[in-house]
């Protein structure tokens, strides 16, 4: 009974503001306004009101919302456990049953007899001379075609 008379109260309220915002030439804000302040009334027409009322006073009903509660958080555990895995338990059976047993070549354990041949060494370019600044900046920009 109580929570009814508040939502009527709120509604009625929020009408109130809607007509002054009217009377202001904001009648947008106004529309808007009033829309918002009917849905309390229309919460109590429809007994949602008196279902959430009895709901909020019902040990049965929290109770249930502590099962739903557990029931999340495990449904979000496993999943975040799986994704972490990668995948479910088939897929992470076949990519092992597909896996090849020879990961590395067979030849790549065995040591090269041939020597091993060095990279030539470049020779360091000669600096600029200090008016020759951009001239690098030049070649650079040629070779890439700008």
């Amino acid at each position: 009974m109580i929570a009814e008379t508040v939502c009527s109260a709120v509604s009625a309220a929020g009408l109130g503001i809607a007509a002054v915002t009217a009377y202001r030439k904001r009648f947008l804000s106004a529309a808007r306004i009033a829309a918002y302040s009917l849905v309390p009334v229309g919460l109590v027409m429809t007994g949602v009101v008196g279902w959430a009322a009895d709901t909020a006073f019902s040990p049965t009903a929290w109770a249930g919302f502590v099962v739903l509660g557990g029931a999340w958080l495990l449904f979000m555990g496993t999943r975040a456990v799986e994704r972490r895995r990668g995948g479910t338990r088939k897929e992470r059976r076949a990519a092992r049953d597909s896996a090849q047993p020879d990961a590395v070549a067979p030849a790549a354990s065995a040591p090269s007899l041939a020597p091993a041949k060095r990279p030539a060494t470049r020779q360091p370019a000669p600096r600029a001379q200090s008016g020759d600044d951009f001239s690098d900046i030049e070649a650079i920009l040629k070779k890439h075609g700008i």
